[in-house]
């Protein structure tokens, strides 16, 4: 994918360096954390200094500030100098790609509803953050929150997707970015509104399927971006929308549950099938309209 040397958003609030600061303070650290530092602790506990240093260390730490940074490493991810390069330039790739969005959506905006498109705010951070919908975490993966219109993205799942799943490549990042852009046209759109309330009186299968729904259409909504993103910026190189579509396969709900669990249980679904996910990307992407993303039908 070509991005580099384009215009890149402003609307990116950089959390990674304060992640895991909730508001000024912070929980008690991971087991994780705990044994990545604890080869800097252990010489530490030697000397009365050291036992002074660890204690001033301690309520940096439950102040909201980062120690670490002293020696060079991120503490909430584990972010060290070697990597910083490459994590910044993960940060740049998802500035431009949401700039792309950004020029999108404004146009289609234009075009079908005849007016402006609110923009959304990107929080990228490591470990842990907070949200208008509550706590956000590594393992909750990328997500869109209604409440303060904000889309959360934590960068290691960009490693876990590549390690776990065997899903590369810098369209791979664009296309899960555009369906979390997506889920915020549809929160503008007031579909957001009109699922949840059928959820709040309907029963889990029923609200299941909704939820597939709604998220086959953030997919599809990917794809008419990256249709629209390719008239615009000719980004697209060979490879890019078969990347799109093999992530799209490796987060189905079919796949994630044969691999946690050994079977498939489709009226627990909530983001729809492999096959399904890579169907509405691709329609969205052949066809280039809202129109074609009509997942509920």
């Amino acid at each position: 994918m070509k991005w580099e040397d384009r215009e890149r958003s402003q609307n990116v609030d950089d959390r990674r360096e304060s992640s895991g600061d909730n508001g000024g303070s912070r929980g008690l650290p991971s087991m994780g954390m705990m044994m990545f530092v604890w080869p800097l602790i252990r010489p530490l506990l030697r000397t009365k200094t050291g036992w002074l240093i660890i204690g001033i260390g301690a309520l940096l730490y439950f102040s909201g500030f980062n120690p670490l940074k002293f020696v060079g490493m991120d503490s909430s991810s584990g972010t060290t100098v070697a990597n910083k390069a490459e994590d910044d330039k993960q940060a740049t790739f998802i500035s431009t790609v949401l700039s792309d969005t950004e020029h999108v959506w404004q146009d289609i905006f234009m075009q079908t509803y005849g007016k402006n498109y609110t923009k959304p705010q990107v929080v990228l951070y490591r470990g842990s953050t907070h949200s208008g919908c509550g706590g956000a975490s590594a393992e909750m993966g990328p997500f869109y929150c209604p409440t303060d219109a904000k889309v959360y993205v934590d960068l290691g799942f960009f490693d876990e997707l590549a390690q776990k799943h065997g899903a590369t490549g810098d369209f791979t990042k664009a296309y899960v970015l555009a369906h979390e852009i997506g889920h915020h046209i549809q929160n503008l759109q007031g579909t957001l509104d009109k699922a949840h309330s059928f959820q709040a009186s309907n029963s889990k299968t029923d609200s299941n399927a909704v939820q597939v729904r709604i998220e086959l259409q953030a997919d599809c909504y990917s794809g008419v971006w990256a249709n629209q993103a390719q008239k615009r910026y000719r980004m697209l190189e060979a490879g890019d929308i078969e990347e799109a579509l093999n992530a799209a396969s490796a987060i189905g709900d079919d796949v994630l549950q044969k691999q946690a669990q050994g079977y498939v249980s489709p009226d627990s679904f909530t983001h729809g099938s492999a096959a399904q996910r890579s169907e509405w990307f691709k329609r969205g992407f052949e066809q280039g309209t809202l129109e074609a993303c009509n997942t509920f039908k």
